[in-house]
């Protein structure tokens, strides 16, 4: 045999015949792949922008999310004497001027469901080295108002909570939270405006989830964490009901997105 053909799979052998028909692009700088390349190609892949979020407790994200989840229980007037520190973890830092914006945008609006799992199994094996979040039980995608999932026909956050539950070795709850108001855009509004946008459109219902020491929140993009707030918010209303006060305060909420804006 041809010793150039060796190591050569089925597999890479119909790609390469596949790419001599539709040529294979990298999601960050769109030239053409290599046969080996996956969604994006080597020189993109060293100089991807991760956060390193993963095993630090107080990083700027996880700082975030908890100061506007701890707002939102003082301005409510809430007794919370007690609830634990959310963390949280991105996968790459996200720029609008970046190329690799495109990670995220790609399976939003692009469908590319393949290139989604492979960043979102990325972030998830991140996660799982990280003694952080090693306790997670169950992770629950930011649900899309009904109408807008069947526009798009799809749940980009589902796609990523599913890549990130088989890298923790837990179920996906994707039910446990619903949108029961649409609202507009958050990209088009203001910093100021994103959190009243979104403020009691989630609803939550725990009653058939058991137990559970820390749930895991995914989304797309971390921006201001205004929609994954609300959602947390939502779901600590539905534990409390559930479980009652005491009980409801001991699960742990976390986030993980596939990028943070921040940098």
């Amino acid at each position: 045999m041809d010793k150039r053909l060796e190591g050569i799979s089925l597999r890479m052998a119909l790609r390469s015949v596949a790419d001599l028909a539709m040529p294979r692009t990298c999601v960050v700088c769109g030239r053409k792949l290599l046969l080996r390349e996956e969604h994006i190609c080597t020189e993109c892949e060293i100089g991807l922008p991760f956060t390193f979020f993963a095993k630090q407790r107080d990083n700027p994200m996880a700082l975030a999310f908890n100061l506007m989840i701890q707002r939102e229980i003082e301005s409510a007037g809430e007794d919370a004497s007690y609830e634990p520190f959310s963390f949280a973890d991105s996968l790459i830092f996200y720029s609008g001027g970046s190329p690799y914006k495109n990670i995220p945008m790609r399976l939003k609006y692009g469908r590319d469901f393949a290139e989604g799992r492979l960043f979102a199994a990325m972030l998830g094996r991140d996660m799982a080295s990280s003694p952080l979040f090693c306790d997670v039980d169950a992770v629950v995608p930011v649900p899309l108002h009904r109408m807008r999932r069947w526009r798009r026909g799809y749940n980009q956050a589902e796609v990523i909570a599913k890549a990130v539950a088989d890298e923790l070795g837990v179920r996906v709850e994707a039910s446990l939270i619903k949108r029961v108001r649409s609202t507009r855009t958050q990209t088009r509004l203001q910093r100021s405006q994103r959190y009243a946008n979104v403020k009691s459109a989630f609803t939550a219902d725990c009653s058939t989830l058991g137990k559970c020491r820390h749930l895991l929140l995914t989304d797309d993009v971390f921006t201001t964490g205004a929609t994954l707030c609300a959602c947390e918010r939502a779901l600590r209303a539905a534990l409390i009901d559930s479980f009652g006060p005491e009980e409801g305060r001991r699960t742990r909420i976390s986030a993980a997105t596939l990028a943070y804006v921040g940098r």
